[in-house]
């Protein structure tokens, strides 16, 4: 292969999508395939960022499944050198809502604004067939900031 050849070869990112259905064991099946995939990527995903992935996985997919109403959810997986974008889509048009979290039983309100704080960036875009709702992790632990951050849905 000349230089020139090699300058025109593109590399794809590594990248997972799955079709999912809508029932209690959803979120679980999506961390492990979400899991098996980071655990695939060179170089290593640092443990901390794996996660944290994980843990944006399970809450986008729970909240899909939970709030969306629809028969099944997508969940999709991309890798570049310097982050992990995670997107769920579902069937609901209507925009993931902060909730003042139940610290005394079982009603939630922490996954959102949790989702919020671990991203470095977060999106929902409406689709004709409902919501994708999207979070950039940064892949390298240092440049992961806790700090507010611009969305297109507030948090």
């Amino acid at each position: 292969m000349t230089t020139i050849e090699a300058a025109r070869t593109l590399t794809v990112p590594p990248a997972l999508h799955v079709d999912l259905g809508s029932c209690p064991e959803t979120a679980g099946r999506a961390r492990h395939l979400a899991d098996e995939f980071l655990r695939g990527l060179e170089p290593v995903v640092q443990q901390e960022v794996i996660d944290a992935v994980l843990l944006i996985v399970s809450e986008l997919v729970t909240n899909a499944v939970r709030h969306a109403g629809g028969p099944s959810c997508s969940l999709h997986l991309s890798a570049c050198p310097e982050a992990i974008a995670v997107a769920v889509s579902d069937a609901s048009h209507l925009l993931p809502q902060p909730r003042t979290p139940d610290v005394l039983g079982e009603g939630g309100g922490f996954g959102w604004s949790m989702v919020c704080q671990m991203a470095d960036a977060v999106a929902v875009t409406d689709e004709a067939g409902g919501k994708t709702v999207s979070a950039l992790i940064p892949r390298h632990r240092s440049d992961m900031r806790m700090v507010a951050r611009a969305t297109v849905v507030s948090c």
